[in-house]
């Protein structure tokens, strides 16, 4: 008995001189941050010291119960899970990134948009990649799956902690003195198009995608930066990331708090939408379409099978919940955020711990209700239930049972069900969606 009493002792005085310690490292890490963030609030240094705190109590607790044996059995699992629990829900008001990965027309557009609107405490991107992607796709490395991963890991990774300088070196031109008319979409990000950013217009300098909000001159990336780093939380959206388990690393990253969103739709409604999208690179498909032989050793269909294994693959990946993703992956499916647009936002935020803001809230009651007219097809106002089932009236059964034989996995693990024929396929009461639930 003395022996488990001085050991406790023990134990105590480890605790105070662990607990003295991390005070000063958290006076010392406030100081430097307020040197890089004169603008970041003070809360911060609370919020750490009060998660230090908590974590020795636990740390206690668990001590105590091991050497005393008290009715809760610990398992290293268990203590383990208590403790990221801790450090995951006790930073509140911490930074918070999220990754909505995606493929093209999936609605990532349109679900990128619920971040977007949150209102001035968010920095959202919309889709950087694109200028890696397009200036290696000639290059001999984008034939290397596993190099462009790597590539896309460590500018995504740059980009959460405010670091544009990794992207510059793939926009073309290139920016002069960390000034560029060129970055793809800006005016699909807020953050991008607020005043801080918003430089004054140069006289003939021609910026296909300028903001709508304002009149700005070229973006400075600079600026954009320092907006960032003032902001508390942080979205990308992408479509160019091929395999989840390439961004272990970026999960993995401390000093970053990373939460992936992966968006899936039936593989029939995107290959519909893509043949209207992208209608030059889809002649192949319409041509079968209309003479109703496939020939399923083709490119064309190989690539289809192919996606369709990636994107399934990334699926069961996030759902195993390895450690490094574990609490850190959700997956939803355009289908369910179409017809409930709000209760799939809420659960959305509350997966990633950040409010649900009013300002996104009445964004999507706005752009989820709207005319005919509005729903061109890279836009982002959506008559949701209506546009889910589009594609049933457009896709032609011959492709439909395509796309059923080749991605018939990736269907069942997220719930699509198969149609046997053409009046099926065009029956909107009867539907095609499993009741599903994704942990």
């Amino acid at each position: 008995m003395k022996t488990k009493y001085a050991i406790v002792f023990i134990c105590i005085v480890a605790l105070v001189i662990i607990e003295k310690e991390s005070n000063i490292l958290s006076r010392v890490s406030d100081k430097l941050i307020q040197r890089q963030i004169p603008q970041q609030t003070p809360q911060t240094s609370l919020d750490y010291s009060n998660t230090t705190q908590n974590g020795s109590l636990t740390m206690l607790k668990m001590l105590l119960s091991k050497l005393f044996g008290t009715k809760r059995n610990y398992s290293e699992e268990q203590e383990e899970e208590e403790l990221e629990d801790l450090g995951r829900y006790s930073f509140s008001s911490a930074r918070k990134h999220i990754l909505l990965l995606a493929t093209t027309r999936t609605g990532s557009s349109f679900v990128g948009e619920f971040f977007n609107q949150h209102g001035e405490n968010m920095f959202y991107l919309f889709e950087p990649l694109w200028h890696v992607e397009r200036m290696l796709t000639m290059a001999s490395e984008a034939n290397n799956g596993t190099v462009l991963a790597g590539i896309y890991r460590d500018v995504l990774q740059a980009l959460f902690l405010c670091d544009f300088s990794p992207l510059e070196k793939f926009i073309s031109p290139l920016p002069q003195d960390h000034v560029t008319p060129a970055l793809f979409r800006r005016e699909s990000s807020h953050s991008l198009c607020e005043e801080s950013v918003c430089s004054p217009v140069i006289k003939d300098v021609f910026e296909r995608y300028h903001c709508k909000t304002r009149r700005c001159g070229p973006l400075n990336l600079t600026l954009a930066s320092e907006s960032c780093l003032s902001k508390q939380h942080h979205a990308i959206k992408t479509v160019r990331v091929r395999q989840l388990d390439t961004l272990q690393p970026l999960l993995e990253d401390p000093r970053l708090d990373v939460r992936v969103i992966q968006l899936v739709r039936d593989p029939r409604a995107i290959l519909a939408s893509r043949m209207v999208a992208f209608s030059s690179k889809y002649q192949t498909w319409k041509a079968w379409a209309q003479d109703g032989q496939v020939p399923e050793d083709d490119e064309e269909v190989k690539r289809l099978r192919g996606n369709c294994d990636q994107i399934r693959m990334s699926a069961e990946v996030g759902l195993s919940q390895p450690r490094w993703l574990r609490r850190r992956y959700m997956l939803v499916r355009y289908e369910d955020i179409a017809r409930y647009p709000m209760q799939k936002a809420e659960e959305m935020y509350r997966f990633t711990g950040i409010p649900f803001s009013p300002q996104a809230r009445e964004w999507i009651l706005r752009n989820t209700q709207t005319t005919q007219g509005a729903s061109g097809i890279y836009s982002t106002q959506k008559n949701s239930s209506e546009q889910a089932e589009k594609w049933r009236f457009s896709i032609p059964f011959t492709l439909a049972q395509v796309v059923q034989r080749v991605c018939g996995p990736t269907m069942e693990l997220f719930g699509y069900r198969f149609v046997d024929d053409e009046k099926t396929l065009m029956n909107r009461s009867i539907s095609l969606l499993e009741d599903k639930l994704f942990h």
